[in-house]
């Protein structure tokens, strides 16, 4: 009797296993191992001595066709994308269940069929009838797109081949609710859903359909299924944002086309998800009246500069260990800030809780938000509000000096242009002032000197450091 060979697979990672474990050792996660059958064929040993084909190659600088991208008349969706979908790439586009990714492309797909790009939305979660629904509600069910409900990839495929005219865009929602027949898994399976993918982007390469797939995340906030789906595709976007905010940001976290790291703001109503052309504008307070523990951040989101609105509550705390509350920025970082504000400027937050907060549920990454982090929890420590009138960046080291940032002249000239008249920041902002009066900061202790008097051994440890403010007109 042929001996049956058992198969385990992580469906967070896809190592594979030859025995059940109850935590995966490539990525650490607890219950993700799950057994699968193999597949029906052998992959074979080696290539044998039967000759491939053989290729032809050209050089480097020889002629090309320019990259024609299609405009989906959704400016802030083109801009993630680069300035619009490639035919013939593939695009992942993940996140939270109900944050709008169906929405979204919905939108898209009637925008593109309106243009006279034939459209092709398969949906493998939803009914005709709801997407239609869905469609009506958002004023687009005049779109002359072509719909489908379908599971099966070898159905997908054949339908997609025999549409006439041939699709330039195919949306499909979801890859984790499609099936190979060829495979004995169940749908949502590393294994299914790595041949799937596999499958429809040989389908675009070869038809030179643009393709956008949906994927569903982890309750982690990670791309479910194997990694190697993210390397396979051209695109990674990612919705972010909280249900209870109105503000969606799709960010772009991969893009073989265009920038990485850019960001499109949407605004979700109940006619469907508005692009906001001046993001900056709705993160801020629409009442900049003083309070302590308020501070304007000037970030770089992609290629656009973002000003945020960062918050500091620091109260005392009940004997044992304080709380530290992060939301929309690094809990690392923070701790960080602290200990160097502690440790350089003498101010103690041992015995307070401190919580940190991103206005708009937007989440910030790049270092250049230290600074006006640490000048939040100083207000908020020493309740000296700061100037309503001034944006803050710059990073901080472990020293407690405060370093130059990337693009200071576009965060500058974007303060400007939303009616702020100074700011604090590093010494080589200085010349790049935009219309600004730069206020460079080289060390944390003349930030707390500068913001008040209320802890003298904070005054005691910045008096070396007087005249690190330097005042530029």
């Amino acid at each position: 009797m042929a001996r049956i060979e058992r198969h385990f697979v992580c469906q967070a990672c896809g190592a594979v296993t030859s025995r059940w474990v109850g935590r995966c050792e490539a990525c650490s996660g607890w219950n993700t191992i799950v057994e699968e059958a193999p597949a029906r064929e052998a992959a074979p040993k080696g290539l044998g001595t039967k000759p491939g084909r053989r290729i032809e190659f050209v050089p480097l600088d020889g002629p090309g066709e320019p990259l024609v991208r299609l405009e989906t008349g959704i400016a802030e969706f083109d801009r993630v994308f680069g300035g619009g979908l490639i035919p013939g790439s593939a695009a992942l586009v993940a996140g939270d269940p109900g944050i709008g990714k169906s929405t979204l492309l919905l939108q898209a797909a009637a925008g593109l069929a309106a243009k006279g790009l034939p459209t092709a939305y398969v949906s493998g979660e939803e009914g005709i009838e709801q997407i239609r629904l869905r469609a009506a509600r958002l004023g687009a069910s005049g779109a002359p797109v072509a719909l489908a409900a379908a599971t099966s990839l070898r159905d997908i495929l054949t339908g997609l081949e025999g549409l006439d005219p041939a699709p330039c865009v195919v949306i499909v929602d979801s890859i984790q609710t499609l099936f190979l027949d060829s495979l004995d898994s169940a749908p949502g399976t590393v294994a299914q859903v790595r041949a799937a993918a596999h499958e429809l982007i040989r389908f675009a390469k070869r038809s030179g359909a643009a393709l956008l797939i949906v994927g569903h995340v982890t309750k982690d906030g990670a791309i479910a299924g194997p990694k190697v789906l993210e390397h396979m595709v051209d695109t990674v976007i990612y919705f972010e944002g909280e249900r209870g905010h109105q503000f969606r940001i799709v960010r772009a976290i991969k893009n073989r086309f265009g920038p990485t790291d850019e960001i499109g703001v949407f605004e979700m109503t109940g006619g469907g998800l508005k692009e906001v052309s001046n993001p900056s504008a709705l993160f801020l307070p629409a009442d900049r009246s003083p309070v302590s523990g308020t501070a304007i951040f000037a970030g770089i989101e992609g290629t656009r500069p973002l000003l945020i609105e960062i918050q500091a509550l620091v109260v005392s705390a009940p004997p044992g260990s304080p709380r530290r509350t992060v939301v929309g920025w690094d809990s690392g970082r923070l701790a960080m800030v602290l200990a160097v504000l502690e440790a350089r400027a003498g101010l103690a937050f041992g015995g307070y809780d401190v919580f940190l907060n991103v206005a708009g549920g937007l989440r910030i990454e790049e270092p250049a938000a230290d600074l006006a982090v640490a000048a939040a929890l100083v207000s908020a420590r020493l309740e000296t509000p700061l100037d309503i009138s001034a944006v803050i960046f710059g990073e901080i080291g472990l020293s407690g000096e405060v370093r130059p940032v990337a693009q200071a002249a576009a965060r500058l000239k974007e303060a400007a242009k939303l009616g702020f008249e100074r700011a604090l920041a590093p010494r080589d902002a200085a010349a790049a002032g935009g219309g600004l009066v730069v206020e460079t900061v080289a060390r944390v202790e003349a930030l707390v000197e500068r913001l008040g008097s209320g802890a003298p051994k904070a005054r005691r440890a910045a008096g070396p450091m007087r005249k690190a403010v330097e005042r530029h007109g």
